[in-house]
């Protein structure tokens, strides 16, 4: 009995990590598969955090871009804590792996991969998949779960962008996918990858078919995207890459079939630090109803400018033009959440950002950004109760036909 137990006691104080149950004879021995396996796995993540200043009074007509808002408006704000388990791929030919993605804060409730196709708590799975290598070529790499999507300039992960706020091209991208994709790096110059989906995303394990969506159970999401990378021998080049690609699927969002198109890239220049950017996302929208086919459209195009002045500083413009006639994409949906008009002419945007980045502190980017949306036209671009033949009074904070939007935000992100 008094045996019994000191074993309890000591698989209990093993639990907590006091005691050591391993023997000093065993440490010579090799580690044990599942040691080997933790022994790979890495945790990483950040926090987000910012304050932002809306100039003027009111904030009942802002722009629409992803995770923004007046939520955020004229305060300080916890944008999101994201932690990430991973244990990567080893080298060819053979391997599995797996990465686990978890969102906590008000950003995971714009997120939306909630397996509910309802946000309920600031929790969300971004990307949970396992990733297995076979040696096919030089080796073909599968994830099978939950992935990122495999279009875009700019991510979830405001940390990995220039910029704090997020572009129109990035608000109308998809965020994530429940399916198979494949990756393969042919060559130093060519990489493509292939997928499959259930949809659009980003309900977790959501499907196109009944109870989810009308299509048919065979009914899936397809997509493909190649890289070019520029190889050494083209001089200051070096590095510089250039992505296409596209998607094909049902939206649950829209309750329709989409196709969304992207091509973007990064060059180096021949002056050190200097890098210029630019992308264009365009969606087309296949839509349906009582008078016949009446296909729909969303564009959003934007160029970069970067310069990493010193170790610690950088500055960073984007300039960005956007059109749509989807209404609920750059414009508002109604209190019914339908769209105010198919046959409108739409909305057009242009916008300006320009931030500075100094990294004073380790493991800490801080930042301070400056913002300016305007409607570059009186056709409902952000919000407006005019008929909807007639332009939108108002919008923003200017009067007449034409809006403009200004946005000061401090940002602190903290990597570990």
């Amino acid at each position: 009995m008094r045996q019994a137990k000191r074993n309890t006691c000591t698989l209990a104080l093993a639990a907590t990590g006091l005691i050591n149950l391993l023997p000093t004879a065993y440490s010579e021995e090799k580690p044990t598969p599942v040691m080997t396996a933790l022994s790979s796995t890495t945790i990483s993540g950040y926090v987000n955090a910012s304050g932002w200043w809306v100039p003027g009074t009111g904030n009942a007509n802002l722009p629409t871009f992803a995770y923004g808002g007046v939520a955020k408006a004229d305060g300080f704000n916890l944008d999101a804590v994201k932690l990430t388990v991973e244990r990567p791929l080893d080298e060819y030919p053979f391997s599995a792996g797996f990465k686990f993605d978890a969102v906590f804060g008000p950003d995971a409730n714009l997120l939306n991969s909630t397996s509910t196709g309802i946000s309920v708590s600031d929790v969300a799975v971004k990307q949970a998949y396992v990733a297995v290598g076979v040696p096919v070529g030089n080796g073909i790499k599968f994830r099978l779960g939950v992935w990122d999507t495999i279009i875009g300039y700019e991510t979830f992960d405001a940390g990995n962008n220039a910029h704090y706020t997020r572009s129109y091209g990035y608000t109308i991208e998809p965020t994530t996918h429940t399916g198979l994709l494949g990756t393969w790096q042919i060559n130093d110059v060519i990489g493509v990858a292939a997928g499959v989906a259930n949809t659009f995303g980003p309900f977790i394990n959501e499907k196109a078919h009944a109870p989810f969506g009308p299509k048919p159970e065979s009914y899936k999401t397809y997509m493909g995207s190649i890289t070019f990378t520029v190889p050494e021998s083209l001089g200051f080049l070096h590095g510089s890459t250039l992505v296409a690609g596209a998607i094909n699927g049902y939206n649950s969002g829209t309750g329709v079939d989409q196709t969304s198109y992207y091509i973007g890239g990064a060059i180096n220049t021949p002056l050190p630090g200097l890098k210029l950017g630019a992308s264009a996302d365009y969606v087309y929208v296949h839509r349906q109803d009582l008078t016949g086919d009446q296909n729909l459209f969303v564009g959003a195009y934007a160029v970069y400018l970067s310069f990493q002045a010193t170790e610690k500083l950088s500055f960073h413009a984007r300039g960005e033009y956007a059109n749509n006639d989807v209404p609920g994409i750059l414009t508002p949906l109604d209190a019914n959440g339908a769209g105010t008009d198919f046959d409108n002419t739409g909305s057009k945007v242009i916008a300006v950002t320009g931030t500075i980045q100094y990294d004073l502190w380790k493991n800490v980017l801080s930042r301070l950004e400056v913002r300016w949306d305007h409607a570059a036209d009186g056709s409902r671009p952000f919000g407006g109760t005019a008929e909807l033949d007639q332009p939108a009074p108002g919008v923003f904070t200017g009067g007449g036909n034409k809006g403009n939007s200004f946005l000061v935000v401090g940002n602190l992100i903290y990597k570990f």
